[in-house]
């Protein structure tokens, strides 16, 4: 059972020819990253907030670290929506013709 979701999830993401970042989740709603350049920006985010974790003043909670993460956060997210496809509700790999 997992085998083959792992293997429908690799070929929906594999299948990319307009070269998308961040691909539609094959189950939900969201993103997921399809090319390397999705996953640096992935990896960038991840130690941009750890490292914000790692030197933010525990006395200045809010302006240390909050409201960095939360600047990153959106950052993310609209690099995600313009190299990326437009987010929609999904369940599963759709056919080729009924898009």
């Amino acid at each position: 059972m997992i085998r083959k979701y792992i293997k429908e999830e690799i070929a929906y993401l594999k299948d990319n020819p307009e070269g998308y970042w961040f691909k539609r989740k094959l189950f939900g709603w969201g993103w997921t990253p399809a090319t390397k350049q999705g996953w640096g920006v992935v990896l960038g985010y991840l130690i941009a907030v750890f490292a914000l974790a790692y030197v933010a003043p525990v006395s200045k909670v809010l302006f240390g670290f909050v409201f960095p993460v939360l600047v990153l956060t959106v950052a993310f997210i609209f690099i995600a929506y313009k190299k990326g496809e437009k987010p929609r509700w999904q369940w599963g790999a759709k056919d080729k013709t009924s898009e």
